[in-house]
């Protein structure tokens, strides 16, 4: 299994696309979100999908407000989806909804089991992954 860079950086050079953990008002105040919309072009009010080299995914319904676990799921499934459908891109996978919405990491993992080899995930998930084998 691909290992990335253990210390899982992104940088404005870096070609990838930086996925985020957003609100669904698309209000990028904070964390990965503020770095995507101030340094990538995420755009203000775009709360799911690509803009600029950006991937916005939901994990908030609002800033500072969860959304439901399932609802995670969904939009982390819409997301990879999103990859298969574009294997000319390469995909930057922050830990999204381990931050400000404060799901736990295993289990936003977990959800990202079945990502495409165009992702690259924070090294711990793999480790994660690696365990459920």
């Amino acid at each position: 299994m691909f290992v990335p860079d253990p210390l899982h950086n992104h940088t404005v050079l870096d070609e990838r696309i930086f996925v985020f953990g957003s609100n669904e008002i698309g209000i990028h105040g904070g964390g990965a979100a503020w770095y995507a919309h101030k340094k990538l072009g995420a755009v203000w009010t775009v709360g799911e999908g690509l803009t600029g080299k950006t991937y916005a995914l939901p994990t908030c319904s609002a800033p500072g407000k969860p959304i439901p676990f399932s609802l995670l799921e969904l939009y982390v499934g819409r997301f990879i989806l999103f990859a298969e459908s574009h294997p000319e891109l390469r995909f930057f996978v922050s830990a999204v909804g381990c931050g400000i919405a404060g799901f736990n990491e295993t289990d936003v993992a977990y959800l990202f089991k079945h990502a495409p080899e165009n992702c690259d995930l924070p090294p711990k998930w793999y480790q994660l992954m690696n365990d459920w084998l």
